[in-house]
């Protein structure tokens, strides 16, 4: 592992990793950079568990998309073997995929037969029953090293960074998308029944609570909808 070659590399990844524009940005920038820099790694996918359900959220290599997707089918493998791991470090590395593995009767035959060698993987995040963990892949046996395994560690402690990063601008943003729509929605209100702030506001709400309808998506309605024409 050439580590100052390395260290360039994550120093340039980590400059892009804050400079995409969004979550679903950064998630695939995270997946493509685990092939470009960790030696071995012919493939990468981001996997969640939200409300027990098994979702790849990106993807590099369609070795990475199956293999999560019967991980999630099977809910068993090393990803979840990981999210359950009580130690801090949350880290896997299978030397040999293609020797039998008792402790995944379902996944292991099921990965040997799409081809995976050798596999290892990083939890990312773990919020009560959900975790996102970057998997790494390789068709062959013994591909990932300690080095690699080092390698991946640091990739993904620098991807867990940038994207906690990018949900909170991501929901900042959302956050302030959303005011502004309600505040506009309230001028409107105002303007055409000429209510108070506060009267609009409630209005809002009570639409909002009545029909158990987002407050946000009440606003955008009245935003959209045709004004009456006025009387001559």
């Amino acid at each position: 592992m050439d580590w100052e070659r390395f260290a360039q590399r994550l120093a340039v990844l980590a400059r892009e990793l804050l400079e995409q524009d969004s979550v679903q940005a950064t998630l695939d920038r995270v997946a493509s950079a685990a092939v470009e820099i960790v030696d071995g790694c012919e493939a990468a996918g981001v996997l969640t568990l939200l409300k027990q359900e098994a979702v790849t959220l990106a993807a590099c290599g369609d070795l990475a998309v199956e293999s999560d997707r019967i991980q999630g089918r099977f809910r068993e493998g090393p990803c979840f073997d990981a999210a359950r791991r009580p130690d801090a470090e949350r880290t896997y590395r299978i030397m040999d995929m293609t020797r039998p593995q008792p402790a995944w009767p379902k996944y292991a035959p099921a990965a040997r037969r799409l081809g995976v060698g050798s596999v290892m993987g990083f939890l990312l995040y773990a919020r009560g029953e959900d975790f996102g963990a970057l998997n790494m892949y390789s068709r062959q046996p013994g591909a990932f090293t300690e080095a690699s395994e080092t390698a991946g560690w640091v990739l993904a402690s620098h991807c867990a960074v940038a994207l906690a990063s990018a949900s909170t601008e991501e929901q900042l943003s959302h956050a302030m998308e959303t005011r502004h729509a309600i505040g506009e929605a309230m001028g409107i209100l105002m303007e055409r029944h000429r209510l108070s702030e506060d009267d609009a506001f409630d209005v809002l709400r009570r639409i909002s609570q009545h029909h158990n309808i987002k407050l946000r998506d009440v606003a955008q309605r009245v935003r959209s909808a045709p004004r009456a024409p006025r009387e001559k």
